[in-house]
């Protein structure tokens, strides 16, 4: 079974959140083994850019420990996808690789070191969206990926 890390900074407050993520898990288990990762944003001491840069690279550092198999990241500036040709691109990678880890930044994104290692980006929309709303539309995405794959009546 394909196993799946969601790597996300910041935590999950809102219960509507939170309820709609703990439903995509459940519904994701009968597809892959998926693993959710939430680390503990650091926080700039001011809107200076040197302390923004700082707390970035220490995200950085704590989410390259939990990064394992083949590193995708969500950014603005990666590959836009429609759903279906999402589910054959994570097809593919599940051919290739046992193991996929997708990375969700925090409010200030991510180092572009961090995003330069990962073997790919991901966009969702040239918008910009709340970490907490972007981990649920993605485990939204992957679900209907897994749909779209299986042939199950969800995508429309």
């Amino acid at each position: 079974m394909l196993k799946i890390n969601l790597v996300c900074m910041g935590e999950i407050k809102e219960k509507f959140f939170a309820d709609a993520i703990n439903e995509y898990v459940k519904r994701i288990s009968r597809f892959a083994q998926l693993k959710i990762v939430e680390l503990k944003e650091n926080v700039a001491k001011s809107s200076a850019e040197k302390d923004v840069l700082s707390a970035l690279k220490k995200d950085a550092l704590e989410i390259e420990k939990h990064i394992s198999g083949y590193s995708i990241c969500l950014a603005i500036e990666g590959k836009m996808y429609d759903s279906v040709a999402f589910s054959k691109h994570l097809e593919q990678l599940a051919i290739y690789n046992s193991e996929i880890s997708f990375i969700i930044g925090a409010s200030n994104g991510l180092t572009q070191e961090l995003k330069n290692s990962c073997k790919e980006k991901i966009s969702f929309s040239k918008m910009t969206f709340p970490h907490q709303l972007m981990r649920v539309v993605f485990l939204e995405q992957l679900y209907r990926a897994f749909t779209i794959s299986n042939n199950i009546n969800y995508h429309k």
